[in-house]
């Protein structure tokens, strides 16, 4: 995966927590992503299909998802329930979808949300892929943002 791949989901990230949920996030050191468990019990997953394939996954601490949950729908919620897994299908679909429109050559589509709950759920992505991991810390607690995406052919001309 190239870096011109994976900075419109890195701003994405930042944009969407920033405006949506009027929440700083600061970015940590990017790495490959390992097999196996993610670290936090919620995620959000979102697969994407075009000139370019991959999966998107917005990994969160329990706290992070209520929180998020709790300042998008405008109310107090204190366990994870279906209100917060909806919010966090969104929170994932938002962060896909502006990277998808900064990544447009790839002409991609983005498929609806799955969330996956659970201390480590695993999460595959397809075997051409090696996936990115980023943490973030944010005002709400720790997340990842997990992405692989690869070009299936050349992009078009911008």
């Amino acid at each position: 995966m190239r870096a011109e791949h994976i900075n419109p989901f890195l701003r994405s990230v930042v944009d969407t927590f920033d405006k949506v949920l009027n929440c700083k996030v600061k970015r940590g050191e990017i790495t490959l992503a390992r097999q196996g468990g993610r670290d936090y019990p919620v995620s959000g997953v979102i697969g994407l299909t075009g000139k370019a394939v991959g999966t998107v996954v917005i990994n969160l601490s329990e706290d992070v998802a209520i929180k998020a949950a709790a300042t998008m729908l405008m109310t107090e919620i204190d366990e994870l329930n279906a209100e917060v897994v909806d919010a966090v299908g969104e929170l994932a679909n938002m962060v896909a979808g502006q990277a998808k429109a900064d990544l447009a050559e790839y002409d991609m589509s983005v498929s609806l949300p799955n969330v996956i709950t659970g201390e480590g759920h695993d999460i595959r992505f397809p075997s051409n892929t090696q996936p990115i991991t980023v943490p973030f810390e944010t005002d709400f607690g720790p997340l990842q943002l997990v992405v692989g995406l690869e070009p299936v052919c050349e992009p078009a001309s911008a």
